[in-house]
């Protein structure tokens, strides 16, 4: 039996409306041994150890296929992508600027996408029988947007500097939201807020307002 829950969801159009999602409830992780097991015991095709041979051999045919800029479909399964991105400690550039530019010594296969076949997903519903597990609701901040600003400011009056996670601990808000809601008031020259740095070394910082 698999259980569900009603997530809430930020708000992000700022319209103050309630929105909900709902999430399966992932039990616990199956490792490759007892994937292996369950394949002998249910289904007898094969022994144990074949299984995971024959597996282990896909995996690798797989790795190399992807590592070299191909996509690759397996039928009643899915379709897997690799995916590049920067080296760690590397900034992102631009198409114009002064900016350093990236080349291929900068980048580095980051992930693997996979989109399932719809033969699996119908599969996997048949085998779906659904209850209930619970409500996941979000941490609303105390204060009202202003108040979040006026926070804010007097932190950087007297650290000179704030990180998002700094942010979220004055607020009560989500990642996501103080996120947005940093922006924003960068976006603001009114607020005094501006930031420097980017990715993870970005921190937001006071600036003087003319008036």
């Amino acid at each position: 039996m698999a259980k569900y829950i009603k997530q809430e969801m930020n708000d992000l159009s700022g319209k103050g409306e309630e929105k909900v999602y709902y999430r399966l409830q992932t039990e616990r992780n199956i490792s490759f041994s007892e994937f292996t097991q369950q394949i002998e015991q249910h289904h007898g095709i094969m022994h144990r150890g074949l299984v995971k041979n024959v597996m282990t051999h896909v995996v690798d045919a797989m790795a190399e296929l992807l590592g070299n800029g191909y996509s690759v479909t397996i039928d009643g399964l899915g379709t897997f992508k690799a995916t590049i991105g920067l080296e760690k400690d590397k900034v992102m550039d631009t198409f114009d600027g002064e900016d350093t530019k990236r080349n291929a010594r900068s980048l580095r296969l980051t992930g693997i996408n996979y989109r399932a076949d719809k033969e699996l997903v119908k599969k996997s519903n048949c085998y779906c029988r659904l209850e209930r597990a619970g409500e996941a609701r979000l941490h609303h901040s105390p204060y009202s947007k202003e108040e979040r600003l006026k926070l804010a400011q007097q932190y950087l009056e007297k650290h000179g500097a704030m990180r998002v996670i700094q942010y979220m601990e004055l607020t009560g808000l989500s990642r996501t939201k103080a996120t947005l809601e940093l922006k924003e008031f960068r976006q603001d020259v009114s607020t005094g807020i501006t930031f420097l740095g980017r990715g993870s070394a970005k921190v937001y910082v006071k600036v003087s307002v003319e008036k």
